[in-house]
């Protein structure tokens, strides 16, 4: 649901990117901006723990397809856009009377008071109001009760470690437990605390979870995936380098000489706790090339290619492709 000072703040701008990004460049800045201004790297620093914060706000809505949906139709609607959101809360409310939002708020509940839950009734053509109604009004035979449908964000940390929420429907209280392992667009769904039935059985409460991202880690099923920085020197000699766990103390991983970028290593047992499992962290691996080399430094690099042999690295590529 839209935020009223949404108008205020430009999202796009605090991410640095344009407002057609992709899902993929969107996740880049984010993190390359949660990495800079993350309260662990600036300890006391009060102006990078709240630019760490305008950040994650603006991912957070962003990387949601239907939030960024609502927050670019607020954008583009300017002031009469201001005016929909003070009046009703969010667009389709405004002075003629409330928005479908505000008319089935006191069903589906959504206070303050608990996680940010947006609600819908039906499938996916939409709420069916003969049906909806019909249950309040009598009439009619027999009808099992629909599906409710529901959206929720939860912390990385959360999706890690599992979460019991508590959502306001109908009145009364439904508690939704989250699997540790949740990921991001993943549907929970609740047997018998949906749309009740009229006559029939009572429908089912489908929430679909968002996960914030994490700056370095991402969840791959029970593993935990992080991408490690080694230089051209490691890769081709070999090193012990450390790489960082979730919530723990770095471990050294061993990288064989004559890696490749992207070579992925497994730490056993530093993934996600579930009830079938410990998870794995995986290490993926990216040789960092150096930006700008000195005089001196390209000499050198020349004579060590005069010592390798003249190979093709694309060769059988090409041919492959010729198949």
């Amino acid at each position: 649901m839209a935020s009223q000072d949404w108008l205020e703040k430009d999202f796009y701008a605090v991410l640095g990117v344009s407002k057609d990004v992709s899902d993929g460049d969107l996740k880049k800045a984010y993190r390359r901006l949660a990495r800079k201004y993350h309260p662990d790297a600036n300890p006391g620093d009060a102006a990078a723990e709240t630019k760490f914060k305008e950040i994650t706000e603006a991912y957070s809505v962003l990387s949601d397809p239907a939030q960024r949906k609502e927050y670019d139709s607020l954008r583009a609607m300017g002031s009469g856009a201001r005016f929909a959101a003070g009046a009703g809360g969010a667009p389709g409310g405004g002075a003629g009377g409330p928005g479908f939002e505000d008319l089935f708020g006191g069903i589906f509940g959504g206070g303050a008071g608990g996680p940010r839950v947006q609600y819908s009734a039906g499938g996916a053509g939409g709420p069916d109001l003969g049906n909806l109604f019909g249950g309040m009004f009598g009439g009619g035979p027999a009808q099992p009760g629909r599906d409710v449908m529901a959206e929720t964000r939860v912390s990385f940390d959360q999706a890690v470690t599992g979460a019991t929420l508590q959502l306001q429907l109908r009145g009364r209280s439904v508690k939704v437990r989250l699997p540790a392992g949740v990921h991001d667009g993943q549907r929970v769904r609740i047997r018998g605390r949906g749309e009740p039935g009229r006559g029939g059985q009572a429908g089912d409460l489908i929430v679909t979870v968002h996960v914030t991202a994490h700056p370095v880690f991402e969840i791959d099923g029970r593993n935990l995936r992080v991408e490690v920085p080694i230089t051209f020197q490691e890769a081709a000699e070999g090193a012990v380098i450390e790489v960082p766990t979730y919530r723990g103390a770095p471990v050294r991983v061993k990288v064989r000489a004559g890696t490749d970028s992207g070579h992925e290593l497994r730490v056993r047992g530093r993934g996600i706790r579930t009830r079938r499992g410990t998870g794995d962290l995986l290490v993926r691996l990216r040789i960092v090339v150096p930006r700008r080399l000195s005089g001196k430094a390209k000499q050198a690099l020349k004579a060590f290619m005069e010592t390798q042999p003249a190979e093709n690295p694309r060769e059988q590529l090409l041919a492959r492709a010729q198949a």
